[in-house]
Parts: C-alpha cells; sequence; structure tokens
C-alpha cells in the first residue's frame, strides 16, 4: 500500500505536523526522510527493512554509506540523506558541548565521539580541548594508526593545548576490532600524556575508548 493509500491522520508527514515529531514510530521518522519507497514496498516499510537490518536506530544512524548501499531501495541519493542527518546530529551534539561543561553531559560526549569515529578503519586518536569552564573550544585529529608512543607525540598534544589556551583535555580514540577494553599501551600512554599535560597545568580529566555502541572511561574505572 502507498502511503497515499493511507487515511490522512495515518500519514507520517500529516501526523507529524498535526501532533509532532514524538508521536511517529522510529520507520515513520524514516520514511519522512527517505521520501520514497521502492516497487512493493512504501517508504515505511522501507525504513523498518533498515530497523531491522541494522538492529536500532543508533546502528543505522552510524552505518557508513556501503553498509546502507547493501540494502535494497538505498541508493545513492537515500544514503546521502541519512548522511546528512547524522551530520546534522554530530554538528549538534558539538554545539551542545560548547555551551556547558563536558563532564555534566557524559551521554552527549559519548554520542558524539561514536558519531565522530564511526567507521574509522584504523584506531584514530582524538584531543578534545577544553576551556576553564570545561567547555569544548574544539576537537582535533591527534593521529591515525596503531596507538604507540611513536605515533601520538605529546610535544605536538601540549603544542596545540597551548595554542587552544586550554586548561583541561579528554582524549578519545576507537578500537575497530570492537572491544572498547583498554590495552597495556593504552593505559602507558594515558599516563604519559596525564603527566606532560601537568607540567603545563592542563588537567586530563578522561581518556575514553569507543566502538559504535558503547564507551569505555578511564576515569570511571579510576585510572585517570
Amino acid at each position: 500500500m502507498l502511503i497515499t493509500d493511507l487515511p490522512a491522520d495515518q500519514r507520517p508527514r500529516e501526523r507529524l505536523q498535526s501532533r509532532g515529531a514524538h508521536s511517529l514510530t522510529d520507520a515513520e521518522l524514516l520514511a519522512i526522510i527517505l521520501r520514497t519507497g521502492i516497487q512493493g514496498k512504501n517508504a515505511i516499510q522501507l525504513g523498518s527493512d533498515l530497523l531491522d537490518h541494522f538492529g536500532s536506530v543508533s546502528r543505522l544512524l552510524s552505518a557508513t554509506a556501503p553498509e546502507l548501499a547493501e540494502i535494497k531501495g538505498m541508493g545513492p541519493s537515500k544514503c546521502s540523506l541519512l548522511q546528512a542527518v547524522v551530520e546534522l546530529a554530530r554538528r549538534g551534539l558539538a554545539e551542545e558541548l560548547r555551551s556547558g561543561p563536558l563532564l555534566q553531559s557524559p551521554q552527549a560526549v559519548s554520542q558524539f565521539l561514536r558519531l565522530r569515529l564511526h567507521g574509522q578503519p584504523s584506531e584514530t586518536f582524538l584531543g578534545l580541548f577544553l576551556d576553564v569552564q570545561g567547555r569544548l573550544i574544539a576537537c582535533e585529529e591527534m593521529c591515525r594508526g596503531t596507538l604507540t608512543r611513536a605515533h601520538v607525540y605529546p610535544r605536538e598534544i601540549v603544542r596545540r593545548a597551548l595554542a587552544h589556551n586550554a586548561a583541561a583535555m579528554i582524549f578519545a580514540h576507537n578500537h575497530p576490532s570492537g572491544s572498547v577494553e583498554p590495552s597495556k599501551m593504552d593505559k602507558m600512554l594515558t599516563n604519559e600524556l596525564k603527566r606532560v599535560l601537568a607540567c603545563i597545568e592542563v588537567s586530563l580529566l578522561d581518556h575514553l575508548i569507543v566502538n559504535d555502541h558503547e564507551a569505555w572511561s578511564f576515569k570511571q574505572h579510576g585510572l585517570c
């Protein structure tokens, strides 16, 4: 059945306008973004197929273009629309982090980092620079590849911290393999960076290891 064949009060767009976006199901919200379905399936049914395939909204929104393209009916145009929504979400979260202390919104920080690091084929190390009120100044990629002392340069991190006049930092990196448990090298690197930053009176607030679905905090485990 086409969406236009549904009664007006059951069509996603009309329901959104009359009752608000919160009244729609996940599949109905996706239908509004996708706009059209494919032969034999309307946009709501296509949205349901996407949710069934990825298992959750968060996993769907963190999917790469090649992963989305595996779904029948997800051509370049629809993939671009979903990726645009994700980028807007990422930018909105970044604005939220700049508006208040990061440690007061750990969920927003975790969501931002998962979106920021999703799809990276190798380990990517980020530095989040904070002002004296704990607000985000900047988020910069410090290195890419297996994390070792040879790849993460403490001197460069110190230089960037001074350039931003940062009062504190949070580090984050991804584990493409999936597990967020820290390695021995992760722990050694964290301790070294904490010591180096202390020399310029910059606090290391946390180091997060993330994958697409969860984050592991050094601070929460008493290691930072």
